[in-house]
C-alpha cells in the first residue's frame, strides 16, 4: 500500500489541508459547474446523436459527427469555427499548423509574452537548423518580453501601430519559465488595447493547459484564432490523441486547407474512430480540469508549508492554468520527486526516472508521466530542465485521491533522504 509508506507526519499535514483549502475548493466547483453548464448545453444544441461515434475511414468525407465535435468546440472557445482533428498530434503540431497557415514569407509576427516555450523555439528557427522552420521560410520574428509578469503595453501599442505585422502570439502559460501564466483578464484587456491602434493584425492564443480553468477562454476575450491539445484539458483524460484550432471562419478555413489541402479543408478527415473519445472527453473534461486544480492546488500547499522555495501559483492566489512549479534546489531533490510521481503512477510504475535528453528540448530532462496515455499532460505528470535552480513543473491530475498519494510519496522520498 502506498499509504503505508508516507510519512505519518505528511498525512497529518494533508489532512489539515482540508479545513485550510475547503473556500478554493468551493470556488473550483462553481467554476466547473459553470463550464459543464456551457458544454451540456452545446451538446443539446447540436442534437449529439449515437450515430455521431460511427467510424468513418477512407477519406472521412459527410462526418456528421466530426462536423458537431467542431460547432460544440467553437461553441465552448468562444469562436465562430473549429477544426478538432486526430491528425494534429499534439498542441505543438497544432500551433506550427496554425502558424504554417497563416504566416507567409515576408510576414512578420511577434510573440508578445517573450521567448516561447523550449518546443517552439526550433520551430520558430530561434534554434536548431530546421529546413521547415518559420524563418527558413522567410518569416520575420520579433517578441516584447513581459515586465514583472505583466503585457509591455507601451511597446505593444508604439510597435503595432506601424501597421506592419502579421500576427501576434500570447503564451498563455508559463512554460518553462519564472513568470507567472496569464489570466483571461489580462489577456482581454492586452486585446483591447490592440485593437485600439490595429483592427488586422491576427490575435494568436496559445491555450494549452488553460481550456476550462476560467469561466471564460480567449475567444471570449477577442482572440482571432487560439490552439491547444486534447491531451490536455479539453481531452478529458479520455481522449487518446488529438488537438484543435478554433477561431474565426476565415482563419480556420486557412488552416484546414494547410492540414488536407485547398479545396478540401475541412470536408475531408478520417476520424480514426475517435469520434467517442473526442465528445466524451469534451464531456468529461470540466470535472478532469477540477480534479487536476485541486490537486496542483493541494500540491502548492503541502510544498509551502514544508518551507520549499519559489512556489507558484501559491496554494490561496488566482490560476489561470493546471501547472504548478516549485524550487527544489539540487538535482537530487529534483530526480527523488519526479521518481516518487512515477513509482505511484499507475502506468509504469516500475520505471525509474533519470535526467536524460528529450527530443525538442536543449537540456537534459526529467519526467514522470504513468499515464494511460503517453504525453497526456491533464493526468498527473512531473518534469523539468535539469538545470539550477532545479524547478519542477507539475501539470493535471485526474483524480485528487490518487493525486494526494502521488504528492505525498515523492514528498516523502525527498523529506526522509
Amino acid at each position: 500500500m502506498i499509504i503505508e509508506q508516507i510519512d505519518p507526519k505528511l498525512l497529518e499535514l494533508a489532512t489539515k489541508s482540508e479545513t485550510d483549502l475547503k473556500d478554493i475548493y468551493k470556488k473550483i466547483d462553481e467554476i466547473c459547474l459553470y463550464n459543464s453548464d456551457r458544454i451540456l448545453s452545446a451538446f443539446i444544441e447540436n442534437n449529439v446523436s449515437y450515430s455521431d461515434f460511427a467510424d468513418i475511414n477512407g477519406y472521412g468525407d459527410y462526418d456528421e459527427g466530426r462536423d458537431k465535435l467542431e460547432k460544440i468546440f467553437a461553441s465552448v472557445l468562444g469562436s465562430q469555427d473549429a477544426l478538432v482533428r486526430p491528425q494534429i498530434m499534439s498542441g505543438t503540431n497544432a500551433l506550427f499548423l496554425t502558424f504554417s497557415a497563416l504566416l507567409k514569407h515576408g510576414d512578420t509576427m511577434i510573440s508578445l509574452t517573450g521567448k516561447p516555450y523550449d518546443s517552439l523555439q526550433e520551430m520558430i528557427g530561434l534554434s536548431g537548423n530546421s529546413s521547415q522552420s518559420l524563418k527558413k521560410a522567410g518569416v520575420l520574428y520579433e517578441q516584447i518580453d513581459l515586465v514583472n509578469n505583466e503585457f509591455d503595453e507601451d511597446k505593444i501599442v508604439e510597435r503595432l501601430k506601424q501597421n506592419n505585422v502579421k500576427l501576434v502570439e500570447i503564451q498563455r502559460s508559463r512554460g518553462y519559465s519564472s513568470r507567472k501564466s496569464l489570466t483571461i483578464q489580462k489577456i482581454e484587456h492586452v486585446i483591447s488595447k490592440i485593437r485600439e491602434v490595429n483592427k488586422d493584425v491576427i490575435i494568436m492564443v496559445d491555450n494549452c493547459y488553460g481550456e476550462l480553468v476560467e469561466k471564460k477562454e480567449p475567444g471570449h476575450a477577442g482572440a482571432d484564432i487560439t490552439v491547444g491539445s486534447l491531451m490536455k484539458n479539453l481531452g478529458g483524460g479520455v481522449a487518446s490523441t488529438g488537438g484543435y484550432v478554433a477561431g474565426r471562419s476565415d482563419l480556420i478555413e486557412m488552416v484546414a486547407d494547410r492540414l488536407t489541402a485547398p479545396g478540401i479543408g475541412k470536408h475531408q478527415g478520417a476520424n480514426f474512430n475517435q469520434n467517442n473519445a473526442f465528445f466524451k472527453g469534451l464531456f468529461m473534461a470540466p470535472n478532469a480540469v477540477r480534479s487536476a486544480l485541486k490537486t496542483q492546488v493541494f500540491a502548492s500547499y503541502m510544498l509551502e508549508k514544508l518551507g520549499y522555495k519559489n512556489v507558484s501559483p501559491a496554494w490561496n492566489d488566482e490560476r489561470t492554468d493546471i501547472i504548478q512549479t516549485v524550487e527544489l534546489g539540487t538535482e537530487d531533490n529534483l530526480v527523488r520527486f519526479t521518481q516518487g510521481i512515477q513509482e505511484s503512477s499507475p502506468i509504469d510504475s516500475y520505471v525509474r526516472v533519470m535526467p536524460a535528453p528529450m527530443a525538442g528540448y536543449p537540456f537534459d530532462e526529467v519526467m514522470a508521466c504513468g499515464a494511460f496515455t503517453q504525453g497526456s499532460t491533464i493526468e498527473l505528470s512531473a518534469d523539468a530542465p535539469v538545470i539550477p535552480p532545479y524547478t519542477l513543473y507539475m501539470q493535471g491530475g485526474l483524480s485528487l485521491e490518487y493525486g494526494k498519494l502521488s504528492i505525498l510519496l515523492a514528498l516523502t522520498k525527498i523529506q526522509s533522504k
